[in-house]
């Protein structure tokens, strides 16, 4: 059985003495959890040091929003897999859409992040999804396709999450509605070639329609933005409860 992944992308927010808070908030929102799922944060670099402590003997992970494929170098304003491990960092998020835009990454760049990350023990968080030009162009599946190809290239599928982020959901508050959702999910799972591959779901997800989402077959969590930066939503996003059939 697939366990769900349901990670929380802080991005360019949140300074130490607010992570601090922030696990305080959350940790007694989250409670104990079903065995069937595990939480993960993702802080900027700066606060990450003091999020690992603030949940230091809790079942919540922490991860990067990113890593060099080098351990050192020359590489001014990066950060390695060795500096990550040092402070606890489990999963490290690759491919997002954000340093794919701003910063002109590329898939083969992306790839050698997240091979980096399984050789270093740390599981990547790797990002795929389409804009949408693209969509309305009906060339979503050929660049989820080729992103799948070329991005997880040698990689292990039983170290890896899938994140399906479609560019026109993320931040925008347009959801992609979670059977079209689930569609993509399952395309991306034939194409990675391995059943119990983790694909998570993200683009505005809320505790409003985190059920829904994960009721369905093929997504395995979900990748949280801007609703993550509210701890009593993200944890009634992690304490997300399935509709049971009638």
């Amino acid at each position: 059985m697939r366990q769900a992944v349901i990670a929380g992308n802080w991005k360019m927010h949140m300074t130490c003495a607010e992570a601090r808070a922030y696990a305080a908030a959350f940790l007694p929102l989250l409670g104990e959890l079903p065995g069937d799922r595990e939480v993960v944060l993702a802080p900027p670099f700066t606060a990450i040091s003091a999020l690992s402590e603030a949940l230091a003997g809790s079942a919540v992970r922490i991860a990067s929003q990113n890593v060099h494929w080098d351990d050192v170098g020359a590489y001014t304003g990066m950060i390695s897999a060795p500096m990550l491990l040092e402070h606890g960092v489990s999963h490290t998020i690759v491919g997002h859409s954000e340093p794919r835009k701003y910063y002109s990454e590329t898939d083969e760049q992306i790839n050698l992040r997240a091979r980096t990350a399984q050789k270093s023990g740390m599981i990547p968080i790797l990002c795929v999804g389409e804009s949408d030009s693209q969509r309305e162009a009906g060339e979503a599946e050929r660049v989820i396709r080729r992103q799948v190809d070329q991005g997880l290239e040698g990689l292990d599928p039983t170290q890896l999450v899938v994140a399906y982020e479609p560019i026109w959901a993320i931040g925008t508050g347009k959801t992609c509605g979670a059977e079209e959702a689930n569609r993509l999910c399952g395309l991306i799972r034939g194409w990675v070639g391995y059943d119990d591959v983790i694909i998570q779901y993200g683009g505005s997800v809320k505790a409003e329609n985190i059920d829904l989402l994960m009721a369905q077959p093929d997504i395995d969590g979900v990748l949280v933005g801007g609703a993550s930066l509210d701890p009593a939503g993200f944890a009634r996003i992690a304490r997300y409860q399935v509709p049971v059939a009638a």
